[in-house]
This record gives structure tokens, sequence and C-alpha cells, in this order.
């Protein structure tokens, strides 16, 4: 049996580059470590996770779906959940989705939007997991 470790990194597509890092970076609160030198790849670090964004030709979404069960979430601190919303509404983002779901395995508040592809995103206050003892 093999022993995952944690998340190494994950990849979300994208059709331009700089429009998905500025909004990964300045909305999503993610840090930039590095542009591949032909620019098709940025690496981003999420709270130690890497997330590369990787350039692809548009449409990435060719169909608006509010996620279907598909999409990345981002644990925010409970104290900054509700601020994390203010922020995205202050970026002129829309939350497509907000509940508070328990018992379950991911459970808390949590709120689904768009990148400026159309991939769903979300943050989540996440105040358990049924994953951890």
């Amino acid at each position: 049996m093999v022993e995952v470790r944690g998340v190494a990194h994950f990849s979300i597509p994208v059709s331009d580059i700089a429009t998905s890092t500025q909004f990964c970076t300045e909305v999503v609160g993610c840090t930039h470590l590095f542009t591949t030198p032909n620019e098709q790849m940025v690496f981003l670090d999420a709270a130690g996770t890497c997330l590369i964004l990787v350039k692809r030709d548009a449409p990435i979404n060719a169909v608006p779906d509010n996620h279907g069960g598909v999409h990345h979430a981002f644990a925010v601190a409970h104290d900054e959940y509700k601020a994390a919303l203010d922020h995205l509404r202050a970026h002129g983002v829309e939350i497509t989705f907000e509940e508070d779901r328990q018992g379950g395995v991911l459970n808390g508040p949590r709120a689904y939007f768009h990148d400026p592809d159309g991939t769903v995103l979300e943050f989540i206050d996440l105040t358990s997991y049924s994953g951890t003892a």
C-alpha cells in the first residue's frame, strides 16, 4: 500500500497566463513562485500546496457551470472568511453559491466563484474534515 503524504501540486488550465496569475495572486491570495521561460506555466504557492497555472487554448470551460462537484477549494481562516468574501466582491467577483454544509466529510461555510476562464473555485471556512483523526 502506498502512503500518500499530501498533495504536492494541482494544475488549472488557463487561457491567459497573465490574467489568471493576477487573479490568483491578487484575488485568491496565492504567492507567485516561478514562471517558466516560455510563459506556458506559472507556479504559485497556496498555503504550502503548489498550484500550477497551465496555458491552454480558449475556451477552457465552454459550458458555464456552477460546478457539479468539479472545483478547487481554498481553505481560509474562520476569522477571515467574511473578509475573504468581501474581498471577492470588491474585485467584482460574483459569488455564485453559498452554503454552510454540516454533517459531511468537509464541513463549514463555503462560497463558490469563477476564475477568469470560468473554472469553479471555492473559499471554505473548514470547520471539520472527517479525514483527520
